[in-house]
């Protein structure tokens, strides 16, 4: 079967830029090790005309394709299915940096650029992109990041990666290249196109480059991180925060007492940031573009609100701040080796975040005993990381492949009652493809649909993912 796509895709990107058999086998399956497939070949394009003619190739033959890029996705997005019947197109040669602009704010880019090297491209010119996912940053690339929507800790003051493009350059379904690379801050032409395959998860289309945002780089940084008693507490002070800082906050990440009793057993050279255990924790970021200390203004927000804070601590300095951002950068990590759980990137509107971690945790538990809930991320816009598991380790296996549904089931529903979304940052890939029809109007799904087959009438572009 598919005979004669090996050698006309190997006429196209060269024998050595395609793999299949045992070396193409690490590409079939998510860093997680929850999703596999098989596929006929992985493809590795060097240039987007490249992409553009394997594209057309595949719809010759009726082929399904399935973009990645540095396969970091959590929702088994980037991954073939097991029927086998499509293939692997890698963007990772087509890691060039086009153009800097430094005046115009802007750092345009192909979609196998590590979002590390973006963040070097942009201090060299004393610029910051902020898309703030600095624990897989030198893994993941930004054609993935911009399909998926990605996130991070730096949303609060600087939007997901939807709000950091100006333009995008796509290969459609059929193969056509759109050059939509315009770097314009302003531009009242009609329907906003790019927008429909940011967060697509590459059903739509194949992302192979973009028009990047830049921003002023901070020349002055505090860090807090505080202790508190309930989420709660969280909220009112990230609203006093807000008022106290402005534009300046940055970063405001909560963390729970069972996430650091993790990251102290499995991560090395960490440690408790104060003589005492809390239940939960936070830390808040400041940045400001002068070379002045923010740490007065976000010391005298955090005195200001009295007694509800317990304990608190300022860093100047980046190594103190880093001890404390090693933790939370290290929580999914050290999870992992504890063993997997049942993981749920869930978003409610920012005032109701605590409403969802209490009522959540209260059902969770009130139906399963014992269970060990670890709940963290970015409460500066809502979006929680709220992941449940069972601490002995046969008991845990037990619990997920009996409980998984019952216990996505109730969390999503505690979402839904507070408006929130099921998936935040992380997309819908293979794993929320189903449930979303239970969380998402009718409406909604008919003209998402409706987009798909306009777009990709053949349904070749990622199949089995997202809708």
């Amino acid at each position: 079967m598919h005979t004669d796509f090996i050698p006309a895709a190997s006429a196209i990107v060269g024998s050595e830029a395609l793999l299949t058999g045992l070396a193409a086998l690490p590409y079939f399956k998510d860093w997680r090790g929850r999703y596999s497939g098989e596929a006929i070949a992985v493809v590795f394009p060097a240039n987007t005309q490249q992409v553009s003619d394997i594209v057309k190739l595949c719809a010759a033959q009726q082929i399904a394709i399935v973009p990645q890029g540095g396969n970091t996705s959590l929702c088994g997005a980037s991954v073939p299915l097991p029927e086998g019947r499509q293939i692997v197109l890698n963007l990772s040669l087509m890691n060039q940096i086009r153009a800097m602009d430094a005046i115009n704010y802007t750092l345009t880019v192909e979609a196998g650029c590590k979002l590390a090297s973006l963040y070097d491209a942009a201090e060299q010119a004393n610029r910051l992109f902020p898309l703030g996912l600095t624990a897989i940053a030198p893994h993941c690339e930004i054609g993935g990041n911009l399909s998926t929507n990605a996130g991070g800790i730096g949303v609060l003051r600087y939007g997901s990666a939807r709000d950091l493009v100006l333009g995008l350059e796509v290969v459609l379904p059929d193969g056509r290249i759109w050059n939509g690379l315009r770097s314009l801050r302003k531009d009242n032409t009609g329907y906003d196109l790019k927008q429909l395959f940011i967060g697509a998860e590459g059903t739509l289309g194949i992302i192979t480059a973009a028009v990047l945002k830049l921003f002023p780089r901070p020349q002055a940084t505090a860090t807090a991180c505080v202790a508190i008693a309930s989420p709660e507490v969280a909220v009112r002070l990230l609203s006093n925060i807000r008022a106290t800082c402005g534009q300046a906050l940055s970063g405001f990440e909560i963390i729970s007492r069972n996430c650091l009793d993790l990251v102290f057993k499995h991560i090395e050279d960490t440690q408790e940031p104060f003589k005492r255990k809390y239940d939960w924790y936070l830390l808040i970021k400041v940045d400001d573009v002068l070379q002045h200390s923010p740490e007065a203004m976000l010391r005298n927000g955090l005195l200001n609100f009295g007694g509800e804070v317990l304990t608190f601590d300022i860093a100047n300095d980046v190594q103190k701040a880093e001890k404390w951002w090693k933790l939370r950068k290290n929580i999914s990590e050290a999870q992992k080796r504890e063993g997997i759980s049942i993981k749920h990137d869930v978003a409610v509107p920012v005032s109701r975040a605590a409403e969802f971690i209490t009522q959540a945790s209260a059902a969770l538990r009130g139906r399963f005993a014992g269970v060990r809930i670890v709940a963290f991320g970015h409460m500066g816009d809502g979006n929680i990381h709220y992941n449940a598991s069972m601490p002995e380790v046969s008991e845990n296996l037990v619990f997920i492949e009996q409980q998984e549904h019952q216990v996505n089931r109730i969390v999503y529903e505690v979402v839904a009652r507070l408006g929130g979304t099921i998936s935040a940052e992380h997309g819908l890939g293979q794993l929320k493809r189903e449930a979303i029809k239970d969380y998402k109007a009718p409406l909604e799904l008919e003209l998402m649909r409706t987009i798909k087959q306009a777009l990709d009438p053949q349904g070749l572009m990622n199949p089995g993912k997202v809708i």
